[in-house]
């Protein structure tokens, strides 16, 4: 059986044998890739001083996902954090227009499927109050978020083809490690700096691997 973990639940010699019948890839947790989103979207910004982190994922002490790690990166930055937890299609509406009305200068996107699921919506939101989104998934970005900086989930689909293989030909899932990311991809859709009214530095623009014009 292939499955996806998560290391905040699994420490890493379960990661690396699992056991039973769990394996395949994980994401990581959005603490990984926290610290690298936030020095992004302040390059792009260099004005920006707060961010609203909106959650799309459970968070707090029964799931090992907070929001420590994060503020202490934004603290390096000279950021000022703002948490929303999401917990319906509805609550990205809340959210964002909150975010506005407390002075947020940008979003910074924690997302789970449903977030994806409903990324034009959210999309529409960032223009709607003219709010940046810096999300983990390039998919979001096409849809019309500003940036996203996250693994490469085509990279993470094609290595799980190699465990379907791997399993077919005999081996138990949980003799094979579960894998981290360890290709990640920066986008920025320009189209959606102009309708913003933003200028994207050349020296962020070079670091993209792909720029949506």
């Amino acid at each position: 059986m292939i499955a996806s973990s998560d290391p905040r639940v699994m420490g890493v010699a379960s990661l690396a044998r699992p056991g039973g019948n769990l394996t395949g890839l994980t994401i990581g947790p959005p603490e990984v890739t926290s610290e690298k989103r936030l020095q992004l979207v302040k390059e792009a910004l260099p004005a920006l001083t707060r961010v609203a982190v909106v959650w799309d994922v459970k968070k707090g002490p029964d799931s090992g996902v907070n929001d420590t790690k994060m503020d202490a990166a934004a603290r390096v930055l000279h950021l000022r954090l703002q948490h929303f937890e999401v917990k319906n299609t509805s609550g990205f509406a809340t959210a964002f227009a909150t975010a506005k009305k407390d002075n947020a200068g940008a979003v910074l996107l924690v997302e789970s499927p449903r977030a994806v699921a409903n990324r034009v919506l959210i999309a529409e939101l960032g223009i709607k109050h003219r709010l940046p989104i810096m999300s983990q998934f390039s998919r979001v970005v096409e849809a019309g978020g500003l940036m996203s900086y996250g693994p490469d989930l085509g990279d993470l689909f094609r290595r799980a083809a190699t465990y379907v293989d791997k399993i077919l030909r005999g081996a138990r899932p949980g003799d094979l490690p579960i894998e981290q990311p360890t290709k990640f991809e920066f986008v920025i859709n320009l189209k959606t700096a102009k309708a913003l009214g933003l200028t994207i530095p050349p020296s962020v623009l070079r670091r993209a691997d792909e720029v949506i014009q």
